[in-house]
This record gives structure tokens, sequence and C-alpha cells, in this order.
């Protein structure tokens, strides 16, 4: 079958942002069918394509089997507000497009934004498509929580949006617990949604890669790494509070390595300067290949995020798998699931939110005892390989897709022959 496969902040692995869908494509294209990719231009991240865009957009073929369109919108997360808005309704109205007029047998879309959703709708009702849809955030629960949309309006045209592409998929794909539990929670069967979580790229980050640090890191201080988005959501004040308890305790032996860029960057910049914490290092974000040799350098991953309830189940990050899939134990400072699995295997650290004085003291311990910190990220990649392997969740997802049925009011069919 062919995939008309919509997100919006696709990236091959030469670029700095996840790779879930990259890889997902590709294992669809392993098991025989054809893949074409819509998206759009993410800062961070590398499509693939490097011709002109003409009247737009540019397409072609990055692999066999998988094909990129990707529309001339650019998106950053240190877009305002506002620009992000605009960008996310405008990818929408030209996938819509696409839409209705490519030739394809299935419609899969991805969030976020929730706006990846109408296409998927629309080839639903107006072409009789299977619609697949995946979310990865619940919205408009997590903005409307952090105070980031405060308008009613608004908040309630994203609530119809979510019951309707809920409502209109044909099957839907969590990637936490607590997401699964809130689209059942707008009256979808639980037997439509698959929980498939983010994985761990096992292939990039435990093959042999050169190490490295930033200039100002000694190779026998204790590295912690935080690689990912400076947003509102991240809770990156918390880091620099627990870099200000390390400094006080004259523990200049602990570095903190921020990796990323986003919106809250420059705040956290000049509050770390201001506070002359030089127990902290920011910086660009890098490729995969390069994050690779960073961590194959790091003691030891940083999971943060703002102290939000709905962060505790109704998340799945990225860079948690990616520490797992390098072997890297973990450090998390939130209630929920992935603090459950760090106590549970004993592959980190978990800590109350809001604690600094806690924060650092799990810094000290595993600068204290190298050893033990050792055995925990060896049961931190013991963890990826047994229950988050990127090649096993891939297949359960084209599983999903090849082996489901289509739920109508009135029947079912298979929506594969």
């Amino acid at each position: 079958m062919k995939v008309l496969y919509f997100h919006q902040h696709f990236s091959t692995p030469k670029g700095a942002a996840g790779i879930r869908s990259y890889e997902m494509a590709r294992r669809l294209v392993e098991r025989g069918h054809e893949v074409c990719m819509v998206c759009g231009s993410y800062k961070g991240g590398t499509t693939g394509l490097t011709g002109p865009f003409v009247g737009g957009k540019r397409r072609g073929m990055i692999l066999p089997g998988l094909e990129v369109v990707e529309f001339d919108l650019s998106y950053g997360n240190s877009d305002g507000f506002i620009k992000r808005t605009v960008t996310f309704l405008r990818f929408a109205l030209r996938s819509v497009a696409l839409a209705l007029t490519e030739p394809y047998d299935l419609v899969f879309a991805t969030t976020t934004p929730l706006t990846a959703g109408i296409p998927g709708i629309l080839a639903r009702w107006l072409r009789g498509k299977p619609f697949v849809f995946e979310v990865r955030d619940l919205w408009p629960e997590l903005p409307k929580v952090m105070g980031v949309i405060r308008n009613p309006v608004v908040l309630q045209g994203m609530s119809i949006l979510e019951w309707a592409s809920y409502r209109s998929a044909h099957r839907l794909i969590g990637l936490s617990p607590g997401i699964v539990d809130g689209i059942a929670s707008r009256g979808v069967p639980r037997a439509r949604i698959a929980l498939i979580p983010n994985g761990c790229d096992i292939g990039i980050f435990s093959a042999p890669a050169t190490p490295w640090r930033p200039e100002g890191i000694k190779d026998t201080d204790l590295l912690a790494l935080f690689a990912g988005t400076h947003g509102k959501a991240n809770g990156l004040d918390a880091v620099l509070d627990a870099a200000a308890e390390l400094q006080k305790r004259g523990r200049e032996d602990i570095k903190i390595l921020l990796v990323g860029q986003g919106a809250m960057k420059a705040g956290l910049m000049q509050k770390a300067a201001g506070q002359g914490l030089s127990n902290v290092v920011f910086h660009d974000p890098v490729d995969k290949s390069r994050l690779a040799g960073l961590m194959a350098a790091t003691d030891i991953g940083l999971q943060t995020l703002a102290n939000v309830p709905a962060f505790y189940y109704g998340t799945s990050p990225n860079k948690f798998f990616d520490y797992l899939a390098a072997g890297l134990p973990v450090l998390n400072n939130y209630p929920g699931w992935l603090a459950e699995l760090i106590t549970e295997h004993q592959c980190g650290f978990a800590v109350p939110p809001e604690n600094p004085q806690a924060f650092a003291d799990a810094l000290v311990q595993a600068a204290n005892d190298r050893e033990a910190l050792s055995r925990k990220g060896q049961r931190a990649l013991a963890l990826a390989k047994a229950q988050f392997d990127r090649r096993i969740l891939s297949n359960q997802f084209v599983d999903w897709l090849e082996n489901g049925k289509i739920c109508d009011a009135d029947h079912s069919r298979e929506f594969v022959k």
C-alpha cells in the first residue's frame, strides 16, 4: 500500500530533531510499502531534500520507496505564538490539498501540532480513505494547564478539533499511558488505540562513536547532559537552580551541559550568567552522529519537565529514550511513568520536582560513586533493548497499520487488502 504520512517537523538522522517518523517510514518501506512524507522546513531538522522550492514546495525521493514533499514553511521552537499558529494553519491547508488529490491507500498524521489531523479528517470523510492518527501530546490540555493558551474561544476550537480527529480516525496511536487514557476519555474504544512509545535508536547511540566534550569540560568532570528543546515545558530553571546549589557546595567537578534551542534559551543563558554559574555550559543543537559521540563522553542524562501533573503520564520525550539507547543513567525530576521505570529498573535517579537540593544530591551521589553509576547505565541499556528497541516498536507500528480494521457505524472491513 501507499501511505500519505503527515509530520510537519519531520527530520532524517542528519538533523538535530527527533527521527521517529523517519524510522517508522523506513520500516514501512522495508515491509514492502510506499511512503510519501509531507512536512515543513523545521529549524534543526533535515528533510533530505536540497533542491530549490518551486511553487512553495519541493519534492523528491530520499530513499527507495520514501518520497518527501517539503513545504516552504519555516518553523522553529523559538518562534512566537502568533507565528507558530499561522505556520500550523498554512501547513494544514496545504496538506489538505494533497490529501484530496494525491493517490494513496491510507493517510497517517502525527502531532504536534493538533492541526495535523485536519487532512486526515477530510481524507476520511471526503475520499473515504483509512485514517490513522498518532497523538504525541494531549492538546488542548497541556497548553491550557501551562497557561500558554488562555483564550476560551481558541481552547474550545482546539477541543472540537481534537474530538473530530479522534472520532474520525479509524485507529489511533498514543505515545504514553496518559495519552492513551486521554484519547479513551473522549469516547474512543480502547480497541482502536495502541500504545507505541518513543523508541531507542540503539544502532545509532550504542554503536562506536568518537567521544567528545565541549571546551571547558574536563575528562575527569562528571558530565550531566540535557539534549532537547529549551522551552517553557522543559522546566530548565530547575537545572539552573540545582547548578547554583552545586556551586554553593563547591562541587566544580560536576558540569551541566544544555544542548538545544528554544524560546527560553536566551533567558536561561542570561540567568546563568547573572548568577555566575561556571558549572553550566550551553551548546547549539547537534545532529545524531555528533550527539552519539557526545553521549559517549557523558555520565548521566537529564530528563526534566515543568512540574505540571498532566506531564506525569502524558508525555513520551525523545531525549529519555536517547539516553537509554546510549547506556546513560537518567536523572528525572518529576513523578510519573518515566520515574516509575527508572525506580523499577534502577537505571538512574528519580527526584521530586522543585527541589534543587535533591537534584544536586543525586548528581553528587553520581559523581562520588562512579561504579554504581556505571551499573545504572548498564541497566538503562538493558531496558532500552528489552522494551524500547525502535526496531521492535516500528514493527508494531506497521502491524497496527497492516492488520487493523475500519470500524464504521454500520460495518467493518479490512483496510489493507
